[in-house]
């Protein structure tokens, strides 16, 4: 069925269903294609409103629009978002017992939801394949869409292989519209989204990947949990992500953080699901966990408010990295994404791909995904704009990342470059950087005596430089690939190949000095400050609001921004409406939600006029 769509009418179903006024970027244009029973692949960053972009055309064509989703957690989010809106949806995964699961297939069948959300894994089965045919030849089937949809791509982070099976929809059902959505995905992944998907006529609907409301800052690491506390110092009370690699490092960094004094939950693949499935809820309806997490915690994070994504290890490509840190500020508030990393992370990483079983183009692209989160990690420029040139868009400085805000001092690095290089290669390159280190200062250690490294030309010739920027130097080389830690042979440096011009002269390395430390605590930034929007005076009527909201949160056993987003409180807590009529302009507040909240809210603001 082809359904025209007037702008007026788009719009008045924005307004009326989910409380905006307008469209945001290219969701307009997105709706209306496919209303029209087109196919869709869009690409857009993550909380710039992607499920508006399927939701709506599923509201206004015949039929169940039925949505894969890879999550439990994300469908059961969306699923309560939307009914809050007046919206009919239901879900089927593994969650639900069979009598539950039983009564939504009845439903659709009877035409009575609009919106269903299913796993791949249930989507591929006998039955509702089935299921969906009997749709299709009864109330219809309005549109599907495939959320997530870099799952299809094998060689990417999040591969999941159900994902693959998803292109019987179009074979089986050749007159319904898909639209295919994902935040992150290279010019190679967009092509194997179509390819696999079988979306070859589908239009390309590309926004900016640019996440502007999101500062990047990368440290050198030092004393790792000192300065991820000196960090969390200016997110205290806010809900946040640290990132580790390891299982047991994040139990640790989890148990170290709750004696710090922050409600930190661990998450992880060997926890237990009901474990896993406990702090994934509070994570999402507690409004200040901090949640320590291995990759494992991933899609379907769906909460609004993370103001800050940490982390303590380095991702294993750019595609990771701003998936990660994406889960940040989805409200589109000030949040930040803040990493450290040391030469540690890159032997650890670059061993991974080494020892991994996979096939050598894989190896290979794996490197270079790692070499270009290495250039990101060192970039002497913004790291916006290094970001957003990897998925192929082309920026200005940002003036809000670590490197806009205190550029770093950049010398040539040429001379040092080559007293590293060549200490490396002095000692057979069979030692860590410690040892390098102390050679190049002069240091006479019970080692550096014991192999005679105190007799070499290299030993002291580093002594203009202090042990904190040679740490710097040596990592900077091993980014760069001029070195490599193996860490077979317990993180020793050895020389690639690209190391010998440097060593011979004919090519100049150009490095940047470390950052100073320091030990003062972090300065709060606009994250933690007043909300914005609101004026101090504002701020015991956004309290009381946000009070309220959590009351009929735990009422109804849903996440707290389900009820209202913290945008439509600012908004009340400054206009300060007096009647129905008021409300009915805040944005975020649909019909639905002016007939069961209207009346309290009126009651909560008259307190306060009081």
């Amino acid at each position: 069925m082809t359904t025209p769509l007037s702008h007026d009418a788009a719009l008045d179903l924005l307004r009326r269903v989910f409380g905006f006024d307008r469209f945001r970027g290219s969701q307009e244009t997105i709706v209306q294609h496919v209303c029209a029973g087109n196919d869709a692949l869009v690409l857009m960053p993550t909380g710039g409103g992607k499920s508006l972009c399927f939701q709506i055309p599923a509201l206004v064509r015949a039929g169940v629009g039925v949505v894969v989703s890879p999550l439990i957690a994300l469908m059961q989010d969306q699923v309560d978002a939307l009914r809050q809106n007046g919206v009919a949806a239901a879900f089927l995964n593994s969650s639900l017992d069979w009598r539950a699961a039983v009564e939504i297939e009845n439903a659709a069948r009877k035409g009575e939801l609009k919106l269903l959300y299913v796993a791949p894994e249930r989507l591929v089965t006998e039955r509702f394949l089935s299921l969906l045919a009997e749709l299709e030849a009864g109330p219809g089937l309005a549109l599907f869409a495939i959320d997530e949809a870099h799952c299809v791509s094998q060689w990417g982070h999040d591969f999941r292989p159900e994902y693959l099976q998803l292109s019987q929809l179009h074979e089986l059902h050749p007159t319904v519209p898909r639209i295919a959505l994902t935040a992150t995905a290279d010019n190679a992944t967009r092509e194997e989204m179509r390819e696999r998907l079988k979306l070859g006529e589908a239009r390309l609907f590309l926004s900016s990947f640019d996440r502007p409301n999101i500062r990047y800052t990368v440290v050198e690491k030092d004393t790792p949990r000192r300065q991820l506390l000196r960090f969390l110092d200016g997110h205290r009370n806010e809900a946040g992500i640290v990132y580790c690699l390891s299982r047991k490092k994040v139990e640790e960094t989890a148990e170290w953080l709750k004696l710090e004094g922050y409600a930190a939950l661990p998450y992880h693949a060997g926890l237990g699901q009901d474990v896993r499935a406990d702090h994934q809820r509070r994570f999402q309806r507690d409004e200040a966990v901090v949640m320590v997490a291995t990759i494992a915690f991933g899609m379907g994070i769906d909460k609004p408010d993370v103001r800050f994504v940490a982390h303590l290890d380095l991702p294993k490509s750019i595609e990771a990295y701003y998936q990660e840190t994406g889960r940040a500020g989805r409200d589109g508030e000030p949040a930040e994404a803040w990493m450290t990393y040391g030469l540690q992370d890159i032997a650890l990483q670059r061993a991974r791909i080494d020892e991994s079983e996979s096939p050598p183009e894989i190896k290979r692209l794996e490197a270079q995904k790692l070499n270009a989160l290495l250039a990101y990690c060192e970039a002497p420029r913004c790291r916006r704009t290094v970001l957003l040139d990897y998925f192929g868009e082309a920026s200005q400085p940002c003036g809000n990342c670590d490197v806009c805000l205190d550029p770093p001092d950049l010398f040539d690095g040429t001379v040092a470059a080559q007293k590293a290089l060549s200490a490396a290669w002095r000692t057979g390159q069979r030692f860590g950087g410690g040892h390098l280190i102390d050679i190049l200062l002069g240091k006479s250690t019970d080692k550096t005596v014991r192999f005679g490294h105190d007799q070499l030309p290299t030993f002291g010739v580093g002594k203009d430089i202090d042990e904190h920027t040679w740490r710097g130097i040596l990592r900077q080389l091993v980014a760069a690939g001029l070195m490599r830690a193996d860490l077979t042979e317990y993180g020793a440096l050895k020389l690639t190949d690209a190391a010998r011009p440097v060593l011979k002269g004919g090519q100049t390395v150009q490095l940047r000095r470390p950052s100073k430390q320091t030990s003062k605590k972090a300065v709060r930034t606009k994250a933690n400050a007043i909300p914005e929007g609101l004026l101090e005076k504002d701020l015991p009527l956004f309290e009381a609001l946000r009070t309220w909201r959590l009351d009929k949160a735990r009422e109804q056993g849903v996440p707290a921004y389900v009820i209202l987003h913290d945008r439509t409180l600012r908004l009340i807590a400054t206009i300060r409406p007096e009647d129905e009529e008021g409300l009915a302009v805040i944005s975020g507040l649909g019909a639905a939600k002016l007939e069961h909240y209207g009346e309290e809210l009126l009651e909560v603001v008259a307190e306060y006029a009081e």
